[in-house]
């Protein structure tokens, strides 16, 4: 996951948090998070290469509406992450205790 951009990671986490992740969903919540909009050609071409990377698996609900999903491959690399990050933050709760 080191070779993701942020905004890949960004998408990670969001479908690890969504039921029902299709685009517009996925959209809507990095917008918010974002405060701002996502443009299709940003969002789109980044789940793409996480599909390609092994991450995500691209499937269809209907034939406008794609369905995206973390694959084992995903979650493993979001828990790397994440045990990653809290080996920092522990150290940060530390120095400022």
């Amino acid at each position: 996951m080191h070779d993701l951009t942020a905004f890949q990671r960004d998408v990670l986490y969001v479908l690890a948090g969504l039921d029902e992740a299709y685009g517009l969903a996925i959209k809507s919540e990095l917008e918010e998070y974002y405060e701002g909009e996502v443009n299709h050609g940003r969002l789109y071409p980044n789940l793409d290469d996480l599909v390609e990377r092994g991450y995500v698996e691209k499937g269809q609900i209907d034939r406008r509406t794609n369905s995206y999903e973390l694959t084992d491959a995903g979650t493993d690399a979001l828990s790397d992450r994440r045990e990653w990050e809290d080996s920092y933050l522990d150290d940060l709760e530390v120095a400022t205790a």
